[in-house]
């Protein structure tokens, strides 16, 4: 399980004042209002802890400023980072959902323990989620649906699905 989940990547500045639009990668944009901190990781792996100052909205971004970070100077070079919480400041999950970061790189199994592949991505659509299966020569794509999806056991370390009629023809 990982220590850290990404909720947002620094897409680029916001005037000169150090403040960041984020595109939020989390389901709950609004989230951004409770935290009082999170962790950039800089695209060579570097973590840096900040506290955030303030947050507002504009077009589907937050907009982010961080105490400290005063200056474009000080936070440009860190453009295309990710926004990460460390996972006890993460919001609590119900009942039967997962935290996609903890599901990524699990063997997909059909209904016989048959491995169609690993899960390597998780779409958000809309209207469900798609979940990207890759066995090395082709992806598989299937709907989040209580149809198709069986059974998803992070701690176990795979997900158990149906395939439905005609899925693998895709």
């Amino acid at each position: 399980m990982e220590e850290y989940l990404r909720v947002g990547v620094f897409a680029s500045t916001h005037g000169i004042r150090g403040e960041i639009k984020a595109f939020p990668t989390t389901e709950d944009a609004n989230r951004f209002r409770k935290l009082k901190k999170l962790v950039m990781e800089t695209r060579k792996g570097e973590r840096i802890p900040l506290e955030i100052e303030g947050v507002k909205f504009f077009k589907g971004m937050a907009i982010l400023k961080f105490k400290g970070m005063d200056d474009i100077n000080q936070i440009e070079q860190y453009r295309g980072s990710d926004l990460l919480v460390a996972r006890e400041d993460a919001i609590p999950l119900e009942e039967g959902e997962f935290y996609v970061a903890d599901l990524l790189g699990l063997p997909v199994l059909d209904e016989e323990g048959r491995e169609l592949g690993r899960l390597k991505e998780v779409l958000q659509t809309g209207a469900n989620d798609v979940y990207v299966v890759d066995n090395g020569q082709r992806e598989l794509l299937l709907p989040a649906i209580a149809e198709c999806i069986l059974d998803i056991r992070p701690e176990e370390g795979f997900l158990r699905v149906h395939l439905m009629e005609g899925l693998e023809d895709l």
